[in-house]
């Protein structure tokens, strides 16, 4: 497996990746517009040239929001979604980010514990913020 910056020609492994791992997915035409913003920042996991997995980052000024980290289910216990979070976090050091947001399902137990692993920390809950199903969202903070 490979972590590498994403590529137009990806979005559509990506695109593939979304649909599977989420119940509100955003659109194709998202993806391919992500390119028209320097501060839009994502990084693929390829394994023998299939996208397995994504990240995306949305830098302003110092700051940057995780938009999506996304595994397919095969892939998934393997290390993908940590390699993807310790790529995205050596890009916003190098960066120089000094603090970054992000969402999660707060029964998304796995993917909170994942986050902790690499130093950020429950800020909030948003409630019924994510749909299909309904449920709150663990707002979740890093601080370089």
């Amino acid at each position: 497996m490979i972590i590498r910056k994403m590529e137009p020609k990806d979005c559509k492994g990506v695109f593939e990746v979304e649909q599977a791992c989420f119940s509100v997915p955003w659109s194709f035409h998202s993806f391919q517009t992500l390119f028209d913003y320097d501060g839009n920042h994502y990084l693929v996991a390829e394994e023998s040239g299939k996208i397995i997995g994504f990240i995306g980052l949305m830098v302003i000024g110092e700051e940057a929001d995780i938009t999506n980290v996304a595994v397919l289910s095969e892939y998934r216990k393997n290390g993908v979604g940590a390699s993807l979070v310790e790529s995205i976090l050596t890009l916003a050091k190098e960066k120089k980010i000094t603090k970054i947001m992000l969402e999660v399902r707060s029964s998304n137990e796995s993917a909170i514990h994942l986050y902790e692993k690499y130093g950020f920390f429950f800020l909030c809950k948003r409630k019924n913020y994510y749909e299909k199903p309904k449920e709150d969202a663990d707002i979740m903070c890093w601080k370089q």
